[in-house]
């Protein structure tokens, strides 16, 4: 989930691997959207998770209320889970640094005098973070950090552990001279969330929420993606980013994309996303993307049990539609159900209508309106799918 504080603080085919600029027709374009899907080119008001970036961890007291809970347990809820989960995302590419502080930070107020909610009136999250970078500010050198969690003490009578979220600024905050552009807030209970910091961590790179947020709030939250991507439920049986995704941030290469265009069609051989980087996998097509307009594509992916994935329902080839002008939390990602009709893991998916739609061998998923049909004709013994695109 994210917020933005005001301005008051602030042609042809390519199958299987190619050369590295390839796939680039496939490349939707970054548009205007809010956390836009395109990724022609990078955002560069958002670090890029490549390698290491290293963050702080500062623990917020309230004068109302004695913390119940050291420092170092709320921070072993958070790592090196998240960080070992993006390890696996990244296959090794990126290392997320976590520099928990000791001891508590007293913030100035109340906890209740800030009123913390999850749809937090701007003026009052506006205060609250100003006043939590004034407090750190003694302890904490801003200019050595990419990434920044405030996590408030989770028994303290005004915090709302609904109310986590990533704070954009639409003018930086300044803290010894770094400019702060975004902040993770952190108002978890303790234990916290499953993969709850993987998944806002995923907004400061510029990830989108994939989950569809009911005006009534009492609806299904999931019924865009379901279980697949940590940024739709981080309670997801299937966390593992999708592949357009880690196309995104840098994890999956271009040579690792086969891209159809309007009149193209072809065979390839996927490996499951989440499968370990052996030297094979690293070669190895991970996503097939299939051109369907100016802004939007469809994608598709093997998924299976290993990684993030290891809780997965069911396995298989895995088809969703990507729109690049479509905002978070809009549905810029919809998973295409394989199984329409059907369900699976009833009393553990957070959508069972979509923990079935990976089609398995011998099945097709085809797409009237886009002319698309897709078929995976086997599977090899070290879970490697081949999938059929054909157009009409």
């Amino acid at each position: 989930m994210t917020g933005t504080v005001a301005a008051l603080i602030a042609s042809s085919f390519i199958a299987g691997p190619a050369g590295a600029d390839a796939p680039r027709p496939c490349a939707l374009e970054r548009t205007d959207a809010h956390h836009s899907e395109g990724l022609d080119t990078w955002n560069s008001a958002y670090p890029r998770p490549r390698e290491t970036l290293r963050a702080v961890m500062v623990f917020l007291s309230f004068p109302d209320s004695r913390p119940e809970v050291r420092t170092s347990e709320l921070a072993a809820d958070h790592f090196p889970a998240t960080s070992d989960f993006f390890a696996r995302s990244s296959y090794g590419r990126f290392r997320l640094e976590a520099e928990p502080l000791r001891d508590w930070i007293e913030m100035p107020a109340a906890s209740t005098a800030y009123r913390i909610e999850r749809d937090w009136a701007p003026d009052r999250r506006a205060r609250y973070l100003r006043d939590a970078v004034d407090a750190a500010d003694a302890e904490v050198d801003f200019r050595d950090y990419d990434v920044v969690y405030f996590v408030a003490d989770p028994d303290a009578p005004g915090v709302d552990s609904d109310a986590t979220k990533v704070v954009n600024f639409d003018r930086p905050l300044t803290a010894d001279g770094a400019r702060l552009r975004r902040i993770v807030t952190v108002f978890e209970q303790h234990p916290p969330d499953r993969n709850v910091l993987a998944h806002e961590t995923g907004h400061v790179f510029d990830l989108p929420d994939l989950y569809h947020r009911p005006v009534d709030g009492k609806a299904d939250w999931d019924t865009y993606v379901g279980d697949w991507d940590m940024m739709g439920s981080q309670f997801g049986l299937a966390p593992e980013p999708f592949a357009w995704h880690k196309w995104k941030l840098g994890w999956i290469t271009d040579a690792q994309v086969g891209c159809v265009d309007k009149t193209g069609e072809g065979t390839w051989s996927l490996q499951p996303l989440a499968a370990p980087p052996t030297d094979r996998a690293l070669r190895s097509t991970r996503l097939v993307v299939i051109r369907t307009g100016a802004d939007s594509a469809l994608a598709v992916e093997a998924r299976g049990r290993s990684g993030n994935d290891r809780d997965a329902c069911t396995e298989g080839v895995l088809v969703y539609r990507v729109r690049a002008g479509t905002s978070s939390g809009d549905g810029p990602i919809e998973v295409l159900d394989g199984h329409p009709g059907s369900g699976a893991c009833d009393t553990t998916s957070v959508y069972p209508p979509l923990a079935d739609a990976p089609l398995g061998v011998g099945e097709r998923l085809t797409v009237p309106e886009d002319g698309v049909t897709i078929s995976v004709t086997s599977r090899a013994p070290d879970n490697t799918w081949t999938i059929r695109v054909e157009r009409r």
